[in-house]
């Protein structure tokens, strides 16, 4: 069996209008690569292409705490950087929703009428227009994408200086904020390395250093913050509204995992230490992990790209999903299946095709579809096609339509518009 060349990924699809995702973020998208990681950028408004009110704006706010029955842990709210108990604006959803975490809207405004910051988390599924503009931006990137709203009341501040375990841009929606950034002290953290395990150096780094950036955001500013920068964010005057997107980058130490997980297969490395093994004496591993070295060394020297890309692939399952689709639409687009009907792979989709000798396999995250060996050539143009007319595809043209069928009712095609 061979492994296609190439992993399809659908075109993640984007805001309603034209503009890319990550040029609404950043003022030199081509040259955004020199960035990414390394230091902030600061874009203003008349530096991007549009404001942000289009992904989210404070009626949109309103109707997500008021009339979507939002749930825990989608909503956080917090006071001079400490976060407040859920139990303070909860409470169960009356006859037929009992369901005791729902969001108290009148809860919520009495918080914020005293100072409490309203957090909407995972918008990037509750919310359809941030669910595209995710989708769009994660695919751009080629990393995992979030993206949480954060509403303060006029001069308050939410949260007190930290660092984040992933990128973000800062998309300011209302009002103003203080946007205050300071180096890091722990560069490129990993997730497990929360800033609290930090909490003094960044403390007295805030305290002893002049600021890399100390700026204010306005309606349709963005902000770029690596993974460990030092920040904080204060509301000036009115109600300041912005979007945090964290991109969850994948990193070297990711294919340090997969790596790793390829020496299980070495038997030896499953060996057993010695009995009477005394931790408190290290010197007694030294043969130990020298032979370890040497099995890994020698395993990992084998190990293919195409290896580790896979593992890290499977690893990332799941972390963003393609974009939705409307699953009665599906069911009825795939009954009515005809010559003319148009359709596409599912924009954000990871598909990884393996061919046999004896079918086709789409690998996709958490399942594999196989399908005969005949319709080869369909599947690959499916995968490289814009949009493909289902007569067009090469094959018999009654197997191509019950490829089409079963792909639409998987999901993994979505029907084209005329």
């Amino acid at each position: 069996m061979s492994v296609a060349p190439k992993t399809a990924r659908s075109a993640a699809g984007g805001p309603a209008d034209d503009r890319r995702a990550l040029a609404r973020c950043v003022a030199d998208p081509a040259g955004f690569a020199t960035a990414w990681g390394r230091r902030p950028l600061l874009a203003s408004a008349a530096e991007l292409p549009g404001l942000f009110d289009d992904l989210l704006d404070l009626e949109g706010v309103d109707e997500l705490l008021s009339r979507r029955g939002l749930r825990t842990p989608f909503l956080r709210m917090a006071k001079d950087g400490a976060v407040v108990d859920s139990s303070r604006f909860t409470r169960p959803g009356g006859v037929g929703a009992a369901i005791g975490d729902q969001v108290d809207d009148t809860a919520v405004a009495r918080l914020f009428a005293e100072g409490t910051t309203i957090v909407l988390q995972a918008l990037h599924r509750l919310w359809p227009p941030i669910i595209e503009f995710a989708g769009a931006l994660a695919g751009e990137l080629g990393h995992p994408v979030q993206i949480n709203a954060y509403i303060t009341p006029a001069a308050s501040r939410g949260f007190s200086a930290h660092y984040d375990i992933h990128d973000v841009f800062v998309l300011q929606l209302a009002g103003e904020k203080r946007w205050i950034v300071h180096e890091p002290v722990h560069e490129w953290p990993l997730r497990t390395q929360s800033w609290t395990q930090h909490r003094a150096r960044v403390a007295d780094a805030v305290a002893t250093t002049e600021p890399t950036i100390d700026a204010v955001l306005r309606p349709g500013d963005a902000l770029y913050l690596p993974r460990g920068f030092l920040h904080s964010a204060e509301a000036l005057g009115d109600v300041a509204a912005h979007l945090t997107v964290g991109i969850h980058v994948v990193t070297r130490h990711a294919l340090v995992e997969a790596l790793l997980a390829e020496a299980e297969d070495v038997t030896e490395l499953r060996e057993a230490l010695p009995v009477g093994l005394d931790l408190s004496a290290p010197g007694e591993l030294g043969d130990d992990v020298a032979t370890t070295i040497d099995l890994l060394v020698d395993r990992l020297r084998s190990v293919t790209p195409e290896t580790v890309a896979s593992r890290v692939e499977r690893a990332l399952a799941g972390s963003m999903r393609p974009a939705p689709i409307a699953p009665l639409a599906q069911v009825s687009a795939a009954d009515a299946v005809h010559a003319g009907t148009r359709v596409r792979l599912r924009p954000g989709l990871e598909v990884r095709p393996v061919t046999s000798e004896t079918g086709v396999e789409l690998c996709l995250p958490g399942e594999t579809v196989t399908l005969d060996a005949s319709l080869e050539d369909a599947v690959a143009a499916l995968l490289d096609d814009e949009s493909c007319v289902v007569d067009a595809l090469p094959g018999d043209p009654d197997a191509v339509r019950g490829l089409v069928r079963t792909l639409l009712v998987r999901g993994i095609v979505v029907p084209v518009g005329d």
